[in-house]
């Protein structure tokens, strides 16, 4: 079993960053994509970036590309998020993931591909 644990949310002006932290402990090796999902009240969860745990290639949603980068660090068994030039836009629940299966390149942000969750940390930006 994985579990996963996020961390670093809160509240911030637009224009401003917040850097989320995924922890993930249980059978991390066996994980090929981890991901960063949000969903905002009255919105379906949507994916926001993805990375190959293997070599490091990264997916990202079209709204966010170029002001969110998403990372890993196996040392620490540790997912994260940076997230640039916020906008009010982004305020929403985010959530991390992991799957240990294979997905085709359309589906890495699909919530469907992905078995494991965490609680979700809940980032507000105010204009």
């Amino acid at each position: 079993q994985v579990q996963m644990a996020e961390s670093g949310g809160g509240s911030v002006q637009a224009g401003g960053s917040l850097r989320l932290s995924c922890g993930i402990s249980g059978y991390t090796f066996r994980n090929k994509f981890m991901s960063w999902f949000r969903q905002a009240p009255g919105k379906e969860r949507e994916g926001v970036a993805a990375i190959d745990r293997a070599d490091g290639s990264t997916w990202y949603t079209d709204s966010v590309k170029g002001r969110f980068t998403i990372s890993q660090d196996d040392a620490k068994n540790t997912l994260y998020l940076q997230m640039n030039s916020l906008k009010p836009e982004d305020t929403a629940m985010y959530y991390c993931a992991a799957t240990p299966r294979w997905a085709p390149t359309r589906l890495r942000l699909n919530q469907s591909e992905y078995d494991y969750w965490g609680q979700g940390t809940q980032v507000t930006v105010s204009s």
